[in-house]
């Protein structure tokens, strides 16, 4: 799922957005971000339907097989155990999964050769075909094979990485959370008996929608004065070679740093530090640390730092 630092990404491509946008539309960018973070939520769906797509292949694998113009005995007889795949099951009978499905419209049907090309590579393998030689099913050794299909299969092709950057423009960024939350699909998915519960996007969406909302407007609302913080302490810098990246991240930081009251100064700027280390220039880090300590001090001086509960001071 999406934790803090995820959604502060998550905002921080809204701010750049609405940056260098022509039209400065902050209802409009407020919708989007919202919709970025719903859209984790739509290619996990996404990524649970294209593992059922490759298994469901196997079907379509064996009436080929038959359909030849001389089959081998194995040919008319290829075992299809994997169509009776536990976890599948109870994932096509999950009345979450079955809603989303809908609601999203969830198809990968514009890239046909995609769960050919995924069952094709899963058959090739010594892991399938011991599964395959398994007589016994339980839904342990299913969800080992379905982990197997995502990790090994799925997320090393080629093909699919493809795919996944056409259908989520997004997929470098979030893939990691998208994997954490299949990895937890499989361990929520633990007994036929007992209800299976999809992973959320976040542990908390009332919390983290605020907090997300709040972010987003309280640093468009300060900008001029961030601004000058920032152009204050930055004068013996060439401003062409400050990052747009490294001003937004500051700006992000400050508003943070002053009006959430319940987040530790020092947590705040250690994420904006992380989060700079992926997003900017390889001297962002220390760059926006040295001006974030400076303005700090100002802050603190003119006592517009106000951290509430214990060990936030």
């Amino acid at each position: 799922m999406l934790n803090r630092r995820h959604l502060r990404v998550k905002v921080m491509q809204v701010l750049y957005a609405f940056q260098q946008s022509d039209v400065k539309d902050i209802r409009l960018q407020e919708k989007n971000l919202i919709a970025s973070i719903d859209k984790v939520f739509e290619m996990y769906i996404s990524l649970l339907a294209l593992i059922n797509d490759v298994v469901q292949y196997a079907e379509i694998d064996a009436i080929d097989r038959a359909n030849k113009h001389l089959p081998s005995e194995d040919d008319l007889n290829a075992n299809v155990k994997i169509l009776d795949n536990l976890f599948i099951k109870l994932l096509l009978n999950n009345s979450e999964y079955l809603q989303s499905v809908k609601k999203y419209k969830t198809s990968w049907d514009f890239d046909p050769e995609l769960a050919r090309s995924l069952f094709t590579s899963l058959k090739a393998t010594e892991e399938y075909k011991a599964y395959l030689q398994n007589p016994e099913q339980d839904l342990h050794s299913d969800k080992d094979l379905i982990k197997f299909i995502f990790k090994k299969i799925i997320l090393k092709s080629t093909l699919a990485q493809q795919a996944f950057e056409e259908k989520h423009l997004n997929w470098q960024v979030d893939q990691d959370v998208l994997q954490a939350m299949i990895a937890k699909t499989l361990k929520n998915f633990s007994d036929a008996s007992s209800e299976q519960k999809l992973a959320q996007v976040s542990a908390n969406w009332n919390e983290d929608r605020e907090f997300v909302l709040d972010l987003y407007h309280k640093t468009i609302a300060n900008d001029k004065a961030y601004q000058e913080m920032i152009v204050g302490k930055t004068q013996n810098w060439d401003a062409d070679r400050i990052a747009l990246m490294d001003i937004l991240l500051m700006k992000m930081a400050l508003a943070e740093m002053i009006y959430f009251t319940s987040i530790p100064v020092k947590v705040t700027i250690n994420e904006y530090l992380e989060v700079a280390k992926e997003f900017s220039t390889p001297k962002s880090n220390s760059f926006i640390n040295g001006i974030l300590d400076k303005i700090l001090d100002d802050l603190k001086a003119d006592g517009k730092i106000r951290k509430y509960g214990r060990g936030l001071m």
